[in-house]
């Protein structure tokens, strides 16, 4: 392979055309269906694909079969087949629903006001993961460029991701005979450490969830007149949320939820923490004077990929701090996200959360858990020698330094039901989302660099696939 020609094929590619696409695509506010419930109706989504789909023809990969594939009820799937030069099968994945608006995004730019500073595409979906199909099939035609053999290659891009896969199980089976048997899987979803070289995700955190309702009466009354003799229905959320959090140091108690990390995943902790050193803590917009939860690097890591950790991430029955008059509050609703080990059953831990919060309610008060999310993580195969190769070889061309391995803090439900369908086959999980990308937040960007070096990396990936000639 000639690496400079491979370089300036993709460098050319991202500068242009894929750059303006991006643009336009993030014009378009397709939100995911669990954010948008009249996504059908709005039309979002499909104009999305089918920008996709044209971009993707026009191409003109060399036999490339491209479908959009539709199963009543579900969101819309793109389908790409790319012959190769054996029957051998690598798979690539990635997805265009996006996340909703979210506030706080800078004067001057918004979820769907596309932003070129420098090298920094602002946007909503740009790095997740809009970018996916765009380095998928520019590292597959650079290939073909160059008449550099490859295998088969099929490129799913999915539009419900964001939403928790729920629709692409029915895909997966209803491909099942198109898609075969795959070698090799490729995850364009996935974040990086720094922008400075190729990072593989090793592991994904599994995540249960759901609504926390507390109710002590059937309307609110005077705190006066109640306070000392009515349940406090926030104290009482507290206390059964202190059955699954120490609030002292956010530990996550039953037993259930926590799991023995295996030592290779601490030994690549302590490698990919001696790389970041305080950047662990230091990419996030902390105040001033905030210390983050640990003070090694390494702990760190291990918290956010293989420890299980609570987020409250919205409530209800709590009136804005312009409207609170002096009322006891009848109930609050919490809602409750709880990311587990990569290697915890989901459904399993999904139940003991709902027993644990209901059982035994403080006051007799009224109190209901219903779950929402109930997903079990990821922890990758060993690498075959071969991709470990592959993968020090693409990062120190196209990088310049050596890969980093380390596992990932967000849920990627597709992994896991890959895994289980698929496993004999190889992984590489990679991405775009390093420091303050701020992937579902405001200001989300794409680091158009490190997406024009992972392509280039994915196509040295494919290629090294197709010379191995072994199957995995």
């Amino acid at each position: 392979m000639n690496t400079g020609a491979l370089e300036k094929f993709a460098t050319d590619l991202w500068r242009g055309d894929i750059l303006r696409e991006l643009t336009e695509y993030i014009r378009i506010p397709n939100k995911s269906p669990a954010f948008d419930a009249q996504w059908r109706e709005r039309g979002y989504m499909d104009v999305a694909v089918a920008r996709f789909e044209r971009w993707a023809k026009g191409m003109n990969l060399r036999g490339m079969i491209i479908e959009v594939v539709r199963l009543p009820g579900r969101t819309p799937l793109l389908f790409m087949e790319i012959p190769g030069d054996d029957q051998r099968t690598v798979l690539l994945y990635g997805h265009l629903d996006k996340q909703p608006e979210m506030t706080g995004w800078r004067e001057g730019s918004g979820p769907w006001q596309p932003v070129l500073e420098g090298d920094r595409l602002y946007g909503r979906g740009g790095a997740d993961d809009g970018y996916a199909m765009f380095a998928a099939l520019t590292a597959i035609k650079a290939l073909q460029e160059q008449t550099i053999a490859h295998a088969r290659c099929v490129v799913i891009i999915e539009a419900c991701e964001e939403s928790g896969s729920f629709d692409l199980p029915h895909y997966i089976d209803a491909l099942s005979a198109r898609i075969g048997s795959p070698e090799l899987v490729i995850c364009l979803d996935s974040g990086c450490g720094n922008y400075e070289q190729l990072w593989v995700t090793t592991s994904l955190r599994g995540l249960v969830g759901g609504v926390l309702d507390v109710e002590v009466m059937s309307e609110g009354v005077h705190s006066g007149d109640a306070g000392g003799v009515v349940p406090n229905a926030f104290r009482v959320a507290r206390a059964l949320l202190s059955r699954i959090e120490d609030e002292s140091d956010g530990r996550i108690l039953d037993a259930a939820f926590n799991t023995l990390i295996p030592p290779r995943r601490i030994v690549q902790a302590e490698t990919a923490a001696k790389v970041l050193g305080e950047e662990t803590h230091r990419k996030f917009p902390l105040h001033a004077g905030v210390k983050p939860m640990a003070h090694q690097p390494m702990e760190l890591i291990l918290n956010r990929t293989w420890r299980p950790a609570l987020a409250i991430t919205g409530a209800d029955g709590l009136p804005a701090v312009a409207d609170a008059g002096n009322v006891a509050l009848a109930g609050v609703r919490l809602k409750l996200s709880l990311r587990l080990p990569p290697n915890i059953d989901g459904a399993q831990a999904s139940a003991t959360l709902k027993r644990i919060l209901e059982e035994d309610p403080p006051y007799g008060a009224r109190v209901t858990f219903i779950p929402d999310w109930a997903v079990t993580g990821w922890d990758a195969p060993h690498e075959a020698e071969w991709l470990t190769q592959s993968l020090e070889r693409a990062s120190r061309q196209f990088f310049g330094r050596p890969p980093v391995y380390m596992g990932e803090g967000g849920t990627i439900p597709f992994m896991a039901m890959l895994g289980e369908r698929y496993p004999r086959a190889q992984f590489v999980i990679t991405g775009v989302l390093g420091p303050h990308a701020n992937a579902h937040g405001p200001n989300e960007f794409l680091h158009l660099p490190t997406a024009r070096r992972l392509t280039c990396c994915v196509a040295q990936v494919i290629a090294d696939h197709y010379q191995t000639g072994v199957v995995a």
